[in-house]
């Protein structure tokens, strides 16, 4: 997992342990909980409404995506944009819940780390001076302590001012919390790919052919030389306000680039081989041959960091993956809720 790694590149940040990254690997932490009588009243308001159908999932382009396969999905409402800063805000301030990032480490987990050195944050993007090999995130990623939603850049950053972006640093517990708070809950896979294709089987982008129609850039992804030099084309260097950019054809925004968003499904590499045809949920556990000790949910959508040049898996059929209890300043969500 790419905080593990991150811990392990500096002697002071080797001594530092997220608790959402502890080494109890076979454990999904989903539990977390709102207490009841706080959970807020399921709404539609701010979702749209998706009649569900039959589509082709998956991508020839990568190996976790393949085989491209049939699916169908019943019908669902779904956020038409990701959470925002705002949003979780109210979630927090009416249940008092404090993120993965903003926990107290446990030194009982940690008895090789000295306690003053057990400090709880986050993974944030830091560019480089100069231009790296692509082969090694550590080079752009930094452990940076006191990270977390409300200060996405670390101490002394805010959201002030920026309450209509996505809600960051969020791990797949907290999603789950904040959903269960709204009466609604994280997609599928299957529900997201067939609300991020809107119909658009046989285009690379849900908009078209082309990356740029019209010379215009439409979604929030990198330009320029990744990881160094962001040339900021499409008007913004990270994350953008949600409905910044068009919706696609079923009044979706952002599921091409902008924040990665949590899904429900455990993550295998070769689900798609023996996954089911109508509205799939996932495999029984999860499985990561690069980390096999790590429990991995999807990720989907790419964020302010994809283009073509690092990280393609922006586009509709393509998968991410991340460990259940991490966050980073590219990763949000956005829920569901049944008819």
């Amino acid at each position: 997992m790419l905080l593990m790694r991150l811990f392990g590149t500096v002697l002071t940040i080797t001594t530092v342990a997220l608790a959402a990254c502890q080494s109890d690997t076979k454990r999904d932490t989903t539990a977390t909980t709102v207490p009841a009588h706080r959970t807020a009243t399921g709404s539609t308001a701010g979702m749209v409404w998706l009649p569900g159908g039959s589509f082709r999932m998956g991508s020839d382009e990568f190996a976790d995506a393949r085989p491209v396969h049939n699916v169908t999905v019943d019908g669902f409402w779904m956020d038409t944009h990701e959470v925002t800063n705002a949003e979780f805000a109210q979630f927090v301030k009416q249940t008092g819940y404090r993120t993965t990032a903003e926990r107290p480490l446990d030194p009982a987990d940690y008895p090789d780390v000295p306690a003053d050195k057990l400090v709880q944050g986050s993974a944030v993007f830091t560019p480089p001076a100069q231009a790296v090999s692509l082969d090694n995130p550590l080079q752009w990623w930094q452990y940076v302590g006191g990270a977390n939603w409300q200060h996405p850049a670390g101490p002394g950053s805010s959201i002030r001012g920026h309450e209509n972006e996505p809600v960051v640093h969020v791990s797949y517990d907290d999603a789950m919390a904040y959903a269960n708070w709204t009466g609604k809950r994280l997609p599928t896979e299957a529900e997201w790919e067939f609300a991020a294709r809107a119909g658009r089987e046989e285009q690379p982008y849900y908009w078209g052919n082309t990356q740029t129609p019209g010379g215009k850039w439409v979604s929030n992804i990198y330009q320029g030389d990744f990881p160094q030099r962001n040339t900021r084309a499409d008007g913004f260097a990270g994350i953008a306000p949600v409905k910044s950019f068009p919706a696609n054809p079923y009044g979706l925004y952002d599921m091409e680039g902008n924040v990665w968003e949590w899904c429900q499904d455990l993550y295998r590499p070769d689900y798609y081989s023996q996954s089911p045809t109508a509205n799939p949920p996932g495999p029984a556990d999860s499985y990561d041959p690069d980390e096999p000790g790590s429990v991995k949910r999807v990720q989907r959508g790419g964020s302010f960091l994809c283009s073509d040049q690092y990280c393609t898996r922006y586009k509709a059929g393509s998968r991410g993956k991340g460990e259940v209890s991490s966050g980073s300043n590219n990763l949000g969500f956005r829920c569901v809720r049944d008819k």
